[in-house]
C-alpha cells in the first residue's frame, strides 16, 4: 500500500532522485528548497510502500489548488502503476491539482503528457514560462496542466499569476 509522508527535511534518497529526474534548470537549489520547507511554504511528501522509499513530490497549497512542482517515482518502480495511484491518492487528498511538464518535443515529454492525461488532467492552451530557479537562467517554455478545474482562460490567469507569485517570488 502506498502512502504519503510529509517531511521537513530533504533526505539522501530524496536529493538523489531529485537530481537524477530533473536537469539542474528544473530545479530548484536544494539550499532554496530546504529554506521554503522549513518555512512551511513548501511541502514535501515521500511515497513509501510497504516503508520502502519509491518516490516524492514537492507541492504548494495554493488559494484552491494544490501546485506540484516536482514529482518523481523511483525507476525501478516505473511502468507498474505507482505514478498513477500516486496521483490518483493526491487528487482524492486535496482535489485540484496542477503542474507543469516539457511540449512534446521528446518522446519523454510526449509519454508524460500522455500519462498525464489519462489521469484526467488538460493543458491550459496558453503559453507558459517557468521562471528560471538560478540568477541569469532562461525561463523554460513549459505546458500547465490541471486536474479538476476548468480550462478557461481567466482560469489560466489566475492560477499562473498566483504560481507565479507564491512558488517563484515574482
Amino acid at each position: 500500500m502506498l502512502s504519503f509522508q510529509p517531511k521537513n527535511i530533504i533526505s539522501p534518497e530524496v536529493i538523489e532522485l531529485y537530481e537524477a529526474a530533473f536537469p539542474e534548470a528544473e530545479r530548484r537549489p536544494l539550499p532554496a528548497q530546504q529554506r521554503l520547507l522549513r518555512e512551511g511554504a513548501l511541502q514535501l511528501l515521500e511515497i513509501r510502500e510497504a516503508g520502502h522509499f519509491v518516490g516524492f513530490i514537492f507541492c504548494w497549497a495554493l488559494t484552491d489548488f494544490t501546485f506540484i512542482e516536482h514529482f518523481a517515482i523511483d525507476p525501478v518502480k516505473r511502468g507498474r502503476g505507482t505514478g498513477t495511484k500516486v496521483i490518483t491518492l493526491l487528487f482524492e487528498k486535496y482535489g485540484r491539482l496542477v503542474l507543469e511538464t516539457e511540449p512534446p518535443r521528446t518522446i519523454d515529454a510526449q509519454r508524460r503528457i500522455r500519462f498525464y492525461e489519462a489521469l484526467g488532467f488538460g493543458a491550459f492552451p496558453a503559453l507558459y514560462l517557468q521562471p528560471a530557479y538560478r540568477a541569469g537562467g532562461a525561463p523554460l517554455t513549459l505546458i500547465l496542466m490541471q486536474k479538476g478545474m476548468f480550462l478557461q482562460e481567466h482560469t489560466f490567469t489566475k492560477v499562473s499569476n498566483e504560481i507565479y507569485r507564491e512558488v517563484y517570488g515574482l
